[in-house]
C-alpha cells in the first residue's frame, strides 16, 4: 500500500502545486519526506517477512505511524489540510494500531523462540522444546 501511494509523489510536484496551491516552496523537505517514507516501506516489508525477528521494530513503526496520523488530525481540526490528508492520516493510525496488535499477538511465539535459542546456546535440555522426554 505505502509504496503504491508514496512512489508516484516523486513525479507529482507540479500537479500538487496546481491542485493544492501554493507551490512547494521547499522541495528538499518534500522529496526528503518521500524518500524517508519509502525507506520505511522497506522496513515494513522486512517485518512482514520475519515478524518474530523484527518484532522490536513494530513498536518503532507505531511511532512512525503516529508521526503522520496525529498531526494530520490536528491540522485538519485547525482547517489547515484537506479531508484527503485526514483520510491518509487515519489510515496511518489504523496501521499503527495493527502494529500494536501484531506486537502483542507475537509475544508468546517470541518468548518460545527466545527460550529455544537460549537452550541451543547453553545446551540445557530442560529449556530445549525439541528434546524428547524418553531419550
Amino acid at each position: 500500500y505505502g509504496i503504491v501511494v508514496i512512489a508516484p509523489l516523486y513525479f507529482a510536484e507540479a500537479q500538487i502545486a496546481q491542485n493544492d496551491p501554493p507551490a512547494i516552496t521547499h522541495p528538499e523537505f518534500f522529496y526528503g519526506f518521500i524518500g524517508v517514507t519509502l525507506a520505511w516501506q522497506l522496513v515494513f516489508l522486512a517485518i512482514a517477512r520475519n515478524p518474530l525477528h523484527y518484532r522490536p521494530l513494530m513498536l518503532i513503526s507505531v511511532l512512525e505511524k503516529l508521526a503522520y496520523g496525529v498531526p494530520a488530525i490536528v491540522l485538519f481540526m485547525q482547517q489547515r489540510v484537506t479531508t484527503m490528508t485526514l483520510g491518509f492520516g487515519c489510515v496511518d493510525l489504523v496501521l499503527g494500531a495493527l502494529f500494536v496488535l501484531a506486537f502483542f499477538a507475537t509475544r508468546e511465539h517470541a518468548a518460545a523462540a527466545a527460550a529455544m535459542a537460549m537452550a541451543a546456546h547453553t545446551g540445557n535440555p530442560d529449556l530445549d522444546d525439541t528434546s524428547s522426554a524418553g531419550a
